[in-house]
């Protein structure tokens, strides 16, 4: 699920960067034309890419709020609740002269032995 989110975001960067040649080109073409001064255009071209920009946060702002309450819904742990955890169970492995690590590469093998 995190692949897809990453590709979402890149995609919209993506195409954040395409919109920016595509408005320089067609800038660059209204001045050729006559129909406006390169000193303007560049200033809306300025003024559009800052607004795709600022468009773009707002959308990934959007979607991690929607991710988060999504995951909150599924109740997932995140990361940092992992790793607490699995400090919390290496320290209690400790005490008995284990790890969480070791316990789960131990499991690990063992399935694998048994295909």
């Amino acid at each position: 699920m995190i692949e897809v989110i990453k590709k979402a975001v890149q995609a919209s960067v993506g195409a954040a960067v395409l919109t920016r040649e595509r408005i320089r080109k067609t800038m660059d073409k209204l001045v050729q034309e006559g129909k406006l001064s390169a000193e303007d255009a560049e200033h809306l071209a300025d003024r559009m890419v800052e607004e795709g920009r600022k468009e773009l946060k707002n959308v990934q702002g959007k979607m991690v709020s929607v991710l988060q309450r999504g995951l909150e819904t599924l109740d997932v742990v995140s990361r940092r609740e992992f790793d607490a955890l699995r400090e919390k169970v290496d320290m209690l492995g400790k005490k008995k002269g284990r790890t969480a690590r070791a316990t789960t590469r131990k499991a690990k093998s063992r399935t694998t032995k048994k295909e």
